[in-house]
């Protein structure tokens, strides 16, 4: 079994370290100047206060009165506080009899669209989310060789056939796409429980599906990308099954390559205007 490279490792770490730094940012620009205003810095003792007692989704806060006598503020600080930790979706607050604000865990979704917001109007490119899968994926699929149960290879496979056959027009082909790149999010649900890899993996993929979509990738027809990317995938699923990590490294690396050369084609001629002519 291929072990993960320091490069690899580098990379997952600077993936981190970019995500880290994008949630700042978005927090930031929310919140101006947060750092400096009160209600904020008692948000963020309150967070800490959550981790210290080892709170879980669901577990209750303290009242505002606990929390204004332990932090010594005042109940419109407290009110505030409570509102930006429900902002930043950490905190969900109830009325009626037993209400109160009770932690709360932020789902993986909305983390997902809170940084592919931030970056919806960046200047994000293909090469950029190439750079990271190459990192990643080929990693992944050696990792997953001779350790995918039977039931998972099943409905790997089946999940092919949506784009198996030529696109006939620009919106199946966009459908097929989209198809493609969630073989990639099942082979990364299947990464041993690595959440980081495969909200990563997931993030990376959401970004592409938006720039595909948002940018009109999908309309000049290629009617065989479809069908190439399901005979990167058949044999990348061919060298899981046997257990041949170094094959499933090198056909996922050939195949993230390959993919990235049609994208930058496609990209290039819809920049260019050189789309073709509908048909009558």
């Amino acid at each position: 079994m291929r072990s993960i490279t320091f490069y690899v490792a580098s990379k997952l770490a600077i993936s981190l370290v970019l995500l880290l730094l994008i949630t700042k940012d978005v927090v930031d620009s929310m919140l101006k100047n947060a750092s400096q205003r009160r209600p904020y810095q008692v948000a963020e003792t309150i967070k800490c206060w959550i981790v210290d007692r080892h709170l879980k989704p669901g577990d209750r806060l303290p009242s505002e009165s606990e929390l204004m006598e332990t932090l010594q503020v005042s109940k419109g600080t407290v009110r505030e506080s409570t509102r930006v930790l429900e902002a930043q979706g950490l905190v969900e607050t109830r009325t009626g009899p037993g209400g109160g604000a009770f932690v709360r865990e932020m789902s993986e979704a909305k983390a997902v669209s809170l940084l592919s917001n931030y970056l919806f109007f960046k200047e994000i490119s293909i090469k950029d989310i190439y750079q990271i899968r190459l990192a990643l994926e080929p990693e992944l699929a050696a990792s997953l060789a001779g350790k995918v149960a039977a039931s998972d290879m099943v409905r790997l496979r089946e999940s092919l056939h949506s784009y198996a056959d030529p696109a006939d027009d620009s919106e199946t082909e966009r459908q097929q796409h989209l198809d493609s790149l969630h073989f990639h999010l099942m082979l990364a649900e299947l990464a041993g429980g690595n959440q980081l890899l495969t909200f990563i993996i997931r993030f990376t993929i959401q970004v592409l599906s938006d720039l595909t979509i948002y940018h009109r990738l999908y309309e000049p027809v290629t009617h065989d990308l479809g069908q190439t990317g399901c005979r990167y995938h058949a044999e990348i699923l061919d060298a899981i099954e046997l257990g041949d990590a170094e094959s499933a490294y090198n056909i996922m690396r050939e195949h993230m390559l390959d993919a990235q050369q049609v994208m930058n084609q496609q990209e290039a001629q819809v920049r260019r205007g050189f789309l073709p002519e509908p048909l009558a």
